[in-house]
Formats: structure tokens, sequence, C-alpha cells
């Protein structure tokens, strides 16, 4: 992944990632655009997915006596 988005928070990816979404559902971009936003999209999701993952890990690792509790 760029810096660029290494730096984004989730929040900033996410709507990031839903503005993507919403401009390809349109139908609007040439092949070219359409792909370049695509390969976006991904990146962006694999970042909120691995902070998704981080976040879950923290919170696991929170709760009492190391037990897991799921969410």
């Amino acid at each position: 992944m760029t810096d660029e988005t290494e730096n984004l928070s989730f929040e900033e990816a996410l709507v990031e990632l839903e503005e993507i979404v919403t401009k390809l559902e349109a139908g609007e971009l040439t092949l070219e655009e359409s792909l370049a936003l695509f390969e976006r999209g991904q990146k962006l999701a694999a970042l909120c997915n691995r902070q998704l993952d981080e976040a879950s890990l923290r919170v696991e690792q929170l709760t009492a006596d190391g037990e897991i509790v799921e969410l």
C-alpha cells in the first residue's frame, strides 16, 4: 500500500471506499478510470480489514483474564 493510503484513518478510508463504489456503480467511467478506482478500492478495503483485525485483537487483549470475548 502507498504511504498515502497507510496514513488514512479507518473512517477516512471507509468514506473514500464508499465514494468509489458509488462512482463504479454509476457506470459512467471509462475502462481505465474504472480499473484505477477498483485498484484504489482494493487497497482501501485491505486497509480497513487490517485496521478492524488490529482493533479486534486489542479488544481481545484488554478483556479480563485473557479470555476471548466474542463481540
